[in-house]
């Protein structure tokens, strides 16, 4: 195997995108270049299986440090993470044909919408509303998780950053909720996406469980960070993550 960067360069970057993905999701973002750069000769599912391996490992354990603080709405979360993950699996299956260049200009003109939203509305996400979940906020939630999983198995970086400011504009989430619930999601999907490329043959388990370490470990740190500093914290971070993916996806797309 051809690998352009060192094992430890590799593993910085996946402890950076652990760190990013725990705290706001979009860790792929980092992630996923530095898996193409290392893995030259790999297909682009060969690439997402692998970050998928690596991520589901860092997600597991940023949940269950979020889980001990943090109180889920599971009426919610169950139906969203259902439909997550059985659209998921079939945006895995449709990587092939659906252009990418299309995927990628979608997002980077969401991003900066989320990314002006949120700096215009001050107060976003820093009030945890305890809203009542009905029939509406279920149907809602079933919507969401199904177009975000689409995206997820399909190209899938930035989509944890999708459903934290989802769960926020939406269902009245503070910050530090919605990342809980949207790494609760994102296990969904990313296991999803791995029932596809396991039997394809598209996962390096070696190279995946060296990047999933090394994206545990920044998976932790990201969940110790959000807890200690709270949703004022994730919302700033947040805010410099999406100008980080705009000028960067900007860069490569213009």
């Amino acid at each position: 195997m051809n690998i352009d960067i060192s094992l430890v360069a590799l593993g910085g970057f996946a402890f950076c995108g652990g760190l990013i993905d725990a705290a706001v999701g979009g860790g792929g973002l980092v992630q996923i270049p530095a898996l193409i750069h290392a893995l030259p000769d790999s297909s682009l599912s060969t690439i997402f299986g692998t970050n998928k391996l690596a991520v589901l490992l860092g997600n597991s354990f940023s949940v269950s440090g979020y889980l001990r603080r943090v109180k889920v709405k599971w009426q919610l979360i169950i139906p969203t993470m259902g439909a997550a993950f059985i659209f998921s699996f079939s945006g895995a299956y449709a990587v092939s044909l659906i252009p990418r260049e299309f995927m990628e200009y979608l997002i980077f003109v969401i991003l900066i919408i989320m990314a002006v939203y949120t700096f215009i509305k001050k107060d976003l996400g820093r009030i945890h509303s305890d809203i009542k979940i009905g029939s509406k906020e279920i149907l809602l939630g079933i919507v969401l998780g199904a177009v975000i999983g689409f995206y997820d198995g399909i190209f899938g970086a930035g989509s944890g950053s999708l459903l934290l400011f989802a769960f926020v504009k939406y269902f009245g989430f503070d910050f530090l909720n919605a990342s809980a619930s949207a790494k609760l999601i994102n296990i969904g999907t990313f296991t999803a996406a791995l029932i596809f490329f396991v039997p394809s043959g598209h996962v390096l388990w070696v190279t995946g469980s060296i990047v999933g370490i090394c994206n545990v470990a920044g998976a932790v740190t990201g969940v110790f960070l959000a807890l200690r500093f709270g949703s004022g914290f994730i919302r700033f971070f947040f805010l410099i993550l999406l100008l980080f993916l705009i000028g960067r996806m900007g860069i490569s797309l213009l």
